[in-house]
């Protein structure tokens, strides 16, 4: 045969592959990219598995993931084509990623909020008093819940207030991220209502895996769990396309 596939084995493929997905991940801190294959599953036109496993990935509203980590599993390509480092897939591929937070993370993003809307007017014993909101923290709780909490100043006072809510997310019924199910106000539940209700809005948006945008590939949701200081969400990865350096 003019084509030898032994030419091209797993070290060529990976280098092809983690070189097209470094041009689409590049605000990261690692990236590791690994194909299994072998010249006769590439002579049938399959790849066994590809692994993408990335740390500290910057994706949209400036959110740092922790980790992502994407396996698909038996991939369809067109051996000719690979040859000439071209990775094109014959048909789409399924498989599963993991996506893992911090709660520092998420309290970066939170912060950064803040700053675009810290201050309020609200009726206090009849009187309208400007506040502001003047930091914000994300835990994330042994029950499955995520607390938020702030402090606030009352303009032309001395009074440092505190305001917290928890919240219980679930995943959204296209799978596509976390909904927020129950809303409870702890500290000054008034406060919180209004000053916290921004600062909501923007973890909403946190926890939606639009954020995670690359050419090609899908994810949606199966399974989120929150453990004390992180959260992990299980989905089903798909893949339409290779990208392209």
């Amino acid at each position: 045969m003019f084509f030898k596939f032994d030419d091209l084995g797993e070290k060529t493929i990976n280098k092809i592959a983690e070189v097209a997905l470094s041009t689409k991940l590049q605000k990261r801190d690692r990236l590791e990219v690994k194909v299994k294959t072998d010249p006769n599953l590439l002579a049938q036109g399959t790849l066994e598995s590809l692994v993408i496993d990335c740390q500290g990935l910057m994706v949209e509203n400036a959110l740092r993931m922790e980790s992502i980590n994407i396996t698909l599993n038996t991939i369809a390509v067109s051996p000719f084509k690979a040859l000439t480092g071209n990775i094109q897939l014959t048909q789409p591929s399924r498989g599963k990623a993991c996506v893992l937070l911090t709660e520092n993370d998420i309290t970066r993003v939170l912060e950064r909020a803040i700053l675009r809307k810290r201050q309020s007017e609200i009726l206090i014993d009849e009187k309208s008093i400007k506040v502001r909101l003047q930091k914000v923290k994300c835990h994330l709780l042994e029950t499955g819940k995520i607390q938020i909490e702030g402090t606030v100043k009352l303009e032309g006072t001395e009074d440092i207030k505190k305001v917290s809510l928890e919240i219980l997310p679930k995943i959204c019924q296209e799978r596509k991220g976390v909904i927020i199910d129950n809303i409870e106000y702890l500290e000054e539940p008034n406060l919180s209502s209004i000053l916290l209700n921004p600062i909501l809005e923007e973890a909403k948006s946190i926890l939606n895996l639009k954020n995670f945008k690359v050419d090609g590939f899908s994810l949606k949701v199966e399974e989120l769990k929150i453990r004390k200081g992180a959260l992990q969400l299980q989905a089903e990865a798909g893949m339409t396309h290779f990208p392209t350096a």
